[in-house]
């Protein structure tokens, strides 16, 4: 029910959703990291219609909680 609330008052629509695998290969304090990620860019339309970019990197284990929170969420909505 908590769910079902937040979405009703929420103000903003999810336009597009892009995602790509990468490999973080050295950074200036470690040689070698081999340090798979995944960046993610939203694109999101706030309730005047402007659209705004979101990107972020998350860690595969991040991903892949994030990506059962939508199945949760499509879950739900489908009830509706």
């Amino acid at each position: 029910a908590l769910i079902r609330r937040r979405l009703f008052k929420a103000r903003n629509t999810l336009v597009d959703f892009q995602w790509k695998l990468g490999m973080a290969v050295s950074s200036d304090t470690c040689r070698s990291l081999k340090y798979p990620y995944v960046a993610v860019m939203l694109k999101v339309a706030d309730h005047s219609g402007q659209v705004k970019t979101k990107c972020f990197e998350m860690t595969i284990p991040q991903f892949q909680n994030f990506y059962r929170q939508f199945k949760e969420i499509a879950a739900v909505i489908e009830t509706v």
